[in-house]
């Protein structure tokens, strides 16, 4: 056992990589809202996150392997983050939370539409969007499907019918 970790169950090191607060929060950003520069991460978070914790976050999920970070060519100050495979393993997890989040928490519709999606898709709907997201971040064959289109579809559908 590792002196850095409190055990080595997978669960407990899990929760020391992912569990604070925000961790999971900038990983959905990226992932379901294709955020991947500082400014867009800061200024589109539902939650208001913080500067000075987004930055710590994002350079907490680089070291931990889950985001990798490269210079912005149209901006020599910017920096894109993109997901790292870890992360995109992580679309069951978070279909299965999002699933428990609409069935036990007072959700929003528009905030919770692709999680419903993403629930009713099941695997094969999270596979076809992993394969995505190896394209989008990690430079994979674009895939047949879109299921990024799909989500972002139905999420602005929910918000123009919340304001009709």
């Amino acid at each position: 056992m590792d002196a850095a970790h409190r055990s080595g169950c997978p669960i407990n090191l899990t929760l020391e990589m992912l569990g604070d607060r925000w961790s999971l929060i900038v990983i959905r950003d990226v992932m379901f809202g294709n955020r991947r520069h500082f400014r867009e991460l800061l200024n589109n978070s539902e939650e208001s996150i913080a500067s000075n914790i987004l930055a710590d976050r994002l350079k907490r999920l680089v070291a931990n392997g889950l985001l990798w970070k490269r210079d912005d060519p149209s901006h020599s100050q910017k920096a894109i983050y993109s997901l790292a495979e870890p992360a995109i393993q992580l679309v069951p997890l978070l279909a299965a939370m999002g699933a428990w989040g609409r069935r036990h928490t007072p959700v929003s519709r528009e905030l919770s539409v692709r999680a419903e999606l993403l629930e009713n898709g099941g695997p094969q709907m999270w596979d076809a969007f992993m394969a995505e997201l190896r394209h989008l971040h990690l430079d994979a064959p674009a895939p047949a499907r879109s299921v990024f289109a799909e989500l972002q579809a139905a999420y602005l559908e929910a918000v123009q019918s919340g304001i009709e």
